[in-house]
């Protein structure tokens, strides 16, 4: 028993990654495997180690990676290999998620497991297309059933009687594809046929889908929608008042995919605030942020840090690359005691102030053209500035300082390198119709982006593009991109409001 590992049952929730419990996360973050279905969103392996093993066991509709006794004995394998096992399953373990069956087997093997809950998808799901399980004046009560009985089982073992007429609400799961006989049952065994009812499609997820129907329509109508799986089926009076709490369909972006183009590691502020207003977004990095050919300036500029009068900083990326090779150094914020600090916008501002420094100027547009004019003022013929900056950029800052007699010395502390590896992705999303708007965050990414479709990029043409600032516009201009949207203020919650108040101005 001393050498056995154990394993970890954790509930992911019905797919919004937000809805996954704390305890879920850290258990998630000690296993050595993972075991996971189909219906956990992706991301939710993100807080995973790097190094952890990942098996995929996913179960749909008549198509099992897996069957379920195989299941059974490889988590069992596994944790008599003494490893940390987190079998992560969509919803609750203990709600249609046969996690007692998997714990049956352990204990019968002797092996140590643990359930961490899940928040259900009947009762989230329903929550998230604006309708309540139960509500104090409409219904007291409310069940859960399976939509697909065990096909073994000789009888139902479903009281359609009692269901019928003895339960306020009810939610039926995985019932899409049986949809017909669930109807016709309750409607036999006495619920009205006039019973509001409604089936959500992917409930919590940007693409969610909500038809309200009647229980004596439901059938029909998911024909004619061609609504498939995976979606919840409600029955109850319940439904009625989706009309006054509906709050997730009614976001700004909800229903719009959106195409974001950052480095992967700075799309997730983007996508986040997308996300937050309802949006589908599809991460497609065009560049990604790697290290300058030569470490020499920048070192070079470190040690000699007190001669400089201002140092100046164009990007938050600038900003980290920077104090990184600074800690290389054996030093930290209190290098910069003797200089004063510039950033181009309040983003880099902040960075900066993550790591102990206040700006000394922040200029109210945010270009280098802005933070040009706001310095020259402030600048004595002579003094020496230190421009830290991405290798390839433009050169309109460290001209106009020189000009006016500063010494200016440009360091690239990143490099921006083409990725786009999941271009075929984005491909396909185009040609489907899928996707709503291309959101392009500086010129990199506008003139990567375009080099990877390259005979493909007259694909965007289809599609709504929006930049940053006038620079990046400028950027698309001259590759022929014409953007209908470009943000007020030049940060990713400028572009965020621009694009709410364009897709607002459209309805």
């Amino acid at each position: 028993m001393a050498n056995n590992g154990k394993v970890y049952l954790i509930g992911a929730g019905p797919g919004d990654p937000g809805l996954l419990t704390l305890k879920g996360r850290d258990c998630l973050a000690r296993a050595d495997v993972i075991v996971y279905d189909r219906l956990a969103d992706p991301r939710i392996l993100g807080w995973s180690r790097e190094d952890a093993e990942k098996i995929y066991v996913g179960k749909a509709s008549s198509h099992h990676t897996m069957k379920q006794e195989d299941i059974c004995q490889l988590l069992a394998k596994l944790a008599a290999e003494g490893k940390t096992v987190a079998r992560l399953k969509g919803g609750d373990s203990f709600v249609f998620g046969r996690g007692g069956e998997e714990a049956l087997l352990l204990r019968e093997k002797g092996l140590p497991f643990e359930f961490v809950p899940g928040i259900t998808s009947a009762i989230a799901v329903p929550e998230y297309a604006g309708i309540p399980v139960t509500h104090r004046k409409v219904a007291a009560s409310f069940a859960v059933i399976t939509g697909h009985e065990d096909p073994t089982r000789p009888h139902s073992g479903i009281n359609w009687k009692g269901l019928a007429t003895g339960v306020d609400t009810l939610i039926f799961l995985m019932g899409v594809e049986n949809l017909k006989n669930i109807t016709a049952r309750l409607v036999e065994n006495g619920r009205p046929a006039d019973t509001p009812a409604a089936l959500v499609r992917w409930g919590t997820h940007p693409e969610q889908r909500t038809l309200v129907t009647t229980l004596g329509n439901a059938y029909d109508d998911v024909q004619k929608a061609q609504l498939k799986p995976p979606a919840i089926f409600i029955v109850g009076n319940v439904v009625r008042l989706r009309d006054q709490l509906n709050w997730f369909e009614t976001k700004p972006l909800f229903g719009k995919t959106f195409v974001v183009t950052r480095a992967r590691a700075q799309a997730s502020s983007l996508t986040k605030r997308l996300e937050e207003e309802g949006a589908a977004v599809l991460e497609v990095p065009a560049i990604r942020i790697t290290d300058p050919e030569d470490y020499a300036p920048l070192d070079n500029a470190i040690d000699h840090l007190a001669q400089y009068r201002w140092v100046l900083f164009t990007s938050a990326n600038g900003v980290d690359r920077f104090f990184e090779r600074l800690a290389a150094h054996g030093k930290d914020a209190r290098a910069f005691a003797p200089c004063k600090i510039g950033a181009i916008g309040s983003a880099t501002a902040d960075t900066l102030d993550a790591y102990g420094i206040r700006a000394d100027l922040v200029p109210a547009t945010y270009k280098a053209e802005d933070l040009t004019e706001a310095l020259l003022p402030l600048l004595q013929k002579g003094d020496k500035v230190l421009l830290a900056r991405a290798a390839r950029a433009r050169n309109v800052l460290p001209d106009a300082l020189r000009a006016a007699g500063a010494g200016v010395d440009v360091v690239a502390v990143y490099r921006t390198a083409a990725d786009c590896g999941n271009k075929d992705e984005l491909v396909a999303a185009l040609k489907n119709g899928t996707v709503d708007c291309v959101t392009f965050t500086s010129s990199s990414t506008v003139t990567n982006l375009l080099d990877a479709l390259g005979t493909e990029k007259g694909l965007l043409d289809s599609v709504t593009l929006a930049a940053i600032g006038p620079i990046t516009a400028q950027t698309c201009k001259k590759q022929g991109l014409f953007p209908a949207v470009m943000a007020e203020k030049y940060t990713i919650d400028g572009l965020v409001e621009a694009l709410k108040k364009h897709y607002a101005e459209k309805h």
